[in-house]
């Protein structure tokens, strides 16, 4: 039997009465979508509930399973410690997603466990959902990772394969705020790309539309602050190849943060809706376009990775390249990205080779191999990423802060033997102090300790 039904639910823990102390009235609407929900869900009388929380255990390469027999939680972090639960984990069900993982190489299972005890991405749904369950109704836990979208996508549909295997009648209740950047008020201040993404996503909801959970501006989802996008993505894996019913039961957002309650029926089997192959499709079609479309340093510091993680060695020399290339000497960092985010940065802040050409091509095998950040890049992964080279000019001594401009110059810092450098242009980089504070936190300079100051500039190849 496949999954039965899914929602998406936020997990504010005002709105639990002994948190909120009268605070869940302002938040009356999200109160009464998250009733309605729990008593849908109790009239399906499900075997299990599949949670999805943005605030369990999480890798950047791994979708951990929350292992054992059973779990508990409390609320005492949020002010209410009498406020307790625990639940029976379904330990089959578990087993067989982790297997399945397993068989086709997928990165999921439950390696890792560090917090066995329930996150606030559960327990606030917990709250109202748990009354209506039966007593013998199990949990498996889910948590999301740093992969990319398609593969949340993926282990949606390997716990559908699984519930299936095992005939179980299983509820997702995918678990995740909206924008956290909704109001200058709000915790975490105002961006504009807070409500964009908030109407965005509830208007995916409302329609079903779960091709937008997977395909939305990368940008925009780290600019909004957003918390539980990978929930609703790995739950949109759950419904491949199905038709969906869905109805947008709630949005609110009174204290700077988004909260949306949607429900989802699957229908008839729908063809147009194996969103993984057709995100595949779009993903290839984009990155042919970046390919036909990047310059020559760029695709030189391209082929110098690919030819490195073929062969193992380091390419000579290509014919035909730009007597610019092989006459400037400069530093230079290679930028990798994949499916938007860093996959492996490394340069010279200085000439270190006999051409820019030959700086290009160490330095985009050292930020695919031996970026101490991440794992070296695999032959699978030559597909998907994106590349940017910058060039730097000279640094230059400077006297202080006012002769910075993040948009403009990067920046190096030294105190002694350490030193920290940045690049210009850097997402959510926007002011001097905040370009200082990250360059000397990667020198280890501490807040107020003395250092130098250079700046430089950089030519950014695409």
């Amino acid at each position: 039997m496949p999954i039965i039904a899914a929602c998406i639910v936020p997990h504010p823990p005002l709105a639990i009465p002994a948190v909120g102390r009268g605070q869940e009235l302002e938040i009356m609407d999200t109160v009464r979508a998250l009733k309605e929900v729990a008593r849908r869900i109790g009239e399906l009388e499900p075997d299990t509930v599949i949670f999805i929380s943005p605030h369990a255990v999480a890798y950047a390469d791994y979708i951990h399973l929350a292992p054992g027999d059973s779990a508990s939680g409390d609320m005492s972090r949020f002010g209410a410690p009498g406020c307790r639960f625990k639940v029976n984990y379904d330990a089959e069900l578990c087993a067989v997603v982790a297997a399945a993982a397993k068989a086709i190489d997928f990165p999921a299972g439950t390696l890792g466990q560090r917090e066995p005890e329930l996150d606030h991405g559960c327990t606030v749904p917990l709250y109202y959902i748990s009354p209506a369950l039966s007593s013998d109704c199990r949990v498996l836990r889910v948590s999301v990772s740093g992969l990319s979208a398609g593969e949340h996508y993926r282990c949606g549909m390997l716990l559908a394969e699984s519930v299936e295997k095992l005939g179980r009648r299983a509820v997702v209740v995918a678990s995740g705020d909206l924008s956290h950047r909704l109001k200058a008020k709000g915790p975490y201040g105002f961006d504009p790309a807070g409500p964009e993404f908030d109407r965005a996503v509830t208007a995916a909801m409302g329609a079903g539309d779960f091709l937008s959970f997977l395909t939305l501006d990368t940008q925009l989802c780290n600019d909004a602050g957003e918390c539980g996008l990978r929930s609703f993505q790995i739950m949109a894996g759950a419904f491949d190849g199905r038709a969906v019913r869905s109805e947008l039961l709630s949005y609110e957002g009174p204290f700077g943060v988004g909260y949306g309650v949607a429900w989802f029926k699957p229908a008839a089997p729908d063809s147009q809706r194996l969103l993984l192959e057709r995100l595949q499709e779009r993903n290839r079609e984009a990155l042919a376009a970046t390919r036909a479309g990047e310059d020559a340093l760029v695709r030189l510091a391209r082929q110098s990775l690919e030819y490195y993680v073929q062969t193992g060695k380091a390419m000579p020399l290509p014919e035909g390249l730009p007597e610019e290339f092989l006459k400037q000497r400069a530093g230079a960092f290679v930028s990798l990205k994949k499916h938007g985010q860093l996959r492996g940065c490394i340069g010279t802040t200085a000439p270190t080779r006999d051409t820019l050409a030959q700086e290009v091509i160490a330095n985009a095998i050292s930020a695919g191999a031996r970026d101490p950040r991440f794992a070296s890049v695999g032959p699978n992964e030559l597909d998907e990423i994106v590349y940017s080279v910058d060039v730097l000019s000279a640094a230059e001594p400077v006297s202080g802060p006012e002769a910075l401009d993040p948009q403009r110059y990067g920046v190096i810092v030294t105190s002694g033997r350490r030193r920290g450098l940045l690049l210009p242009m850097l997402e959510g980089v926007d002011t001097v102090e905040s370009q200082l504070a990250i360059a000397c936190d990667k020198a280890g300079i501490g807040p107020h300790e003395k250092y130098s100051i250079e700046r430089f500039e950089v030519v950014r190849h695409k």
